[in-house]
């Protein structure tokens, strides 16, 4: 069935004007930006195909190259680009709601919903920093390494110079594993008891270790208080 053949409150256009974005479906709102379908198929049906290809998920979808989408019946570079430039846009919106809030971070829940947007559908590795001073305010973040799919690299000497150099007080080590699992490997318990000793050897905190996995965490902090309770 073609668009055109579709009720006046079933196009996803329309629908939006009326009763506003909310009330759209996934496919809805992505067939808003593709605009047009094929001969065969109207544009919510091309955009199932996309979700079907995400297996359901839009945080699949979101990864997905340009080549990736161009394979998809009725998506060409045009309709391609508009999509990665929507969710990248949706990242730096989200980026951009955390950093206007300027209280103290209390909590590794905290680290996580600022550092999520930063993470979230990575298929490698990043290390970062976040530099606190006393009251535990962020003063800065920054990206430290990048590595490959199961590994990254923590230079002790790199974060310590930095964190001197922007007079922080204690730093919270943050990284992301693509697997899924926020669970700590042997390498990350290691590098974080060897980052700690470094960083006291300068009166500096290492206040957190937080691993981000999708949409979990684990926290090194956190752990300690566990096992001091038991």
């Amino acid at each position: 069935m073609k668009i055109k053949e579709l009720c006046m409150d079933e196009r996803p256009r329309e629908k939006l004007l009326e009763k506003g974005a909310g009330s759209l479906s996934n496919a809805e709102l992505l067939a808003i930006l593709l605009r047009t379908g094929t001969g065969s198929m109207n544009v919510v049906d091309v955009a199932r195909e996309l979700l079907k290809k995400g297996e359901g998920k839009l945080n699949s979808v979101a990864r997905m190259p340009v080549e990736v989408l161009c394979d998809i019946k009725g998506i060409g570079k045009d309709k391609a680009a508009t999509i990665s430039a929507a969710f990248e846009l949706g990242k730096r919106y989200a980026h951009e709601s955390v950093i206007t809030d300027k209280s103290s971070i209390s909590s590794p829940k905290e680290v996580f919903r600022i550092m999520l947007p930063h993470m979230k559908n990575l298929d490698h590795e990043e290390c970062w920093i976040m530099f606190l001073n006393r009251a535990n305010y962020l003063i800065s973040k920054e990206k430290i390494s990048i590595g490959g799919v199961d590994s990254t690299t923590v230079d002790n000497r790199t974060i310590l110079r930095k964190a001197i150099e922007k007079k922080a007080s204690g730093i919270i080590l943050v990284h992301n594993h693509p697997s899924g699992s926020p669970v700590p490997g042997t390498a990350d318990i290691n590098a974080t008891k060897s980052l700690d000793r470094a960083l006291k050897a300068c009166d500096i905190s290492l206040l957190d270790h937080v691993i981000i996995a999708e949409d979990s965490y684990f926290s090194f902090a956190d752990e300690v208080v566990k096992k001091a309770g038991e």
